[in-house]
């Protein structure tokens, strides 16, 4: 889509990255290795980047608190290019 894309190991390397000021969308797995709650923590912080999460294993509770907490979708697994293209471009305001 043209976008730099940018991928890190853990949330950990992501938040030291200092780059969460800088990103445009996130897109993340709920489930990741280490730290939890990276964008609760971006949005107590006043630097949550519009976020996209991902899931295998969505329920309505994790759906509440994803979307609750301000990200712009759950998305469940698999799911189609043409969703998460969508959503990305609602992430960035492309049309």
């Amino acid at each position: 889509m043209g976008w730099e894309a940018r991928m890190f190991e853990s949330t950990e390397a992501f938040l030291a990255s200092g780059e969460a000021v800088d990103t445009s969308c996130l897109i993340s797995d709920v489930r990741m290795p280490g730290m939890s709650g990276v964008h609760e923590r971006l949005v107590a912080q006043g630097q949550a980047p519009a976020t996209i999460f991902i899931s295998a294993y969505p329920t309505p509770s994790l759906q509440a608190r994803a979307t609750g907490n301000g990200a712009l979708v759950l998305l469940h697994k698999p799911y189609q290019a043409s969703v998460m293209t969508h959503w990305f471009s609602v992430a960035v305001g492309s049309p």
